[in-house]
């Protein structure tokens, strides 16, 4: 067992929605230092207003492809969560970006951990591996039908960590995380971008938007999840070896608005408009594997979900 308390940890990605709230619970489990290495390209300092307060936290702002400030922030951390990335969508614009970020920035992650003997590796891997499904739920034995260059980053990352284990017994567990929604999201991501963007419509007095006929389902899981997720993967005694992090409940989009329309008692409605960015249809995972050896089962329902990041916003708006 990884004990967390009096550690210090890297978080790549630190100041992103993700990798601020496992920032936070690293530090509500008594790390002595977290160190938070950002871009700031999607990541946002506030983010961190409550990890600041701690006094246990260093922001280093640089990038991942850097090798010399990597290879300097490393020094002295016990642990490493690697959030950085760069995601679907800006992959489909910037393809050479994507590759550099997301796989040669990790190689130099990888390098610059086995350097300083860093201890275990959690990282983050993608749904996206597995692409449009051949059956429901997808569990961690599903083959690998992905399309997207994105997917395909994630899927050599993946093979990096294995390559790193085996040559430099480098200790990992990558989390294949399912559709992250909830406080602090940006609208940069491929599927749950649906959630801000509608309450952004909200505020300004406009319809909620639909593409297509909203048949296409989503594995929602809670931000607040994916933190506890990743700290459960780095106290257990599992390496070299990947899992589903998703709730196992299939949500359509239709369903999703219809349950944000209850929740806000908003009237002006739904409207359909074409979509032409081919995603996956429908998700829906195993999560038996993460329950039995992680101890991890989603405990936050979509309406509980999609309450909090109502009360997030709320507070975001109290502040301008």
């Amino acid at each position: 067992m990884w004990e967390i308390a009096g550690k210090s940890v890297l978080v790549t990605g630190g100041a992103g929605t993700i990798g601020s709230h496992v920032v936070d619970a690293l530090l509500a489990e008594g790390a002595a230092l977290v160190r938070v290495y950002d871009n700031l390209s999607t990541g946002n300092l506030a983010n961190l207003d409550e990890a600041e307060r701690s006094g246990r936290l260093e922001v280093v702002r640089a990038d991942i492809r850097d090798r010399e400030d990597l290879d300097q922030a490393m020094r002295g951390m016990d642990y490493v969560f690697h959030q950085a990335s760069i995601l679907l969508l800006e992959g489909v614009s910037r393809p050479l970006k994507s590759l550099e970020v997301n796989i040669l920035g990790t190689y130099h992650l990888l390098e610059a951990a086995v350097r300083h003997k860093v201890k275990k590796l959690v990282a983050a891997s993608s749904a996206s591996v597995f692409g449009d499904p051949a059956y429901l739920p997808v569990d961690e034995a599903h083959p690998f039908n992905n399309v997207t260059l994105y997917g395909a980053t994630k899927v050599a990352c993946e093979q990096l960590y294995a390559n790193f284990h085996h040559y430099h017994g480098m200790p990992y567990v990558a989390l294949r995380y399912y559709n992250v929604y909830g406080p602090r999201q940006g609208r940069h991501g491929a599927y749950t971008q649906v959630i801000p963007r509608w309450f952004d419509q909200m505020e300004t007095g406009e319809p909620l938007t639909i593409f297509g006929d909203g048949s296409q389902s989503m594995d929602l899981i809670f931000v607040g999840e994916i933190a506890r997720a990743n700290l459960l993967a780095l106290k257990s005694d599992v390496t070299a070896d990947c899992f589903n992090i998703g709730s196992g409940v299939e949500t359509s989009v239709k369903e999703l608005a219809g349950r944000l329309l209850a929740l806000t008692g908003y009237e002006k409605g739904i409207v359909h408009i074409p979509h032409d960015v081919n995603l996956v249809r429908r998700r829906r995972c195993s999560t038996a594997k993460a329950e039995h050896l992680l101890g991890f089962v989603s405990g936050t329902s979509v309406d509980e979900g999609l309450s909090a990041y109502l009360d997030w916003r709320k507070r975001m708006r109290e502040r301008r």
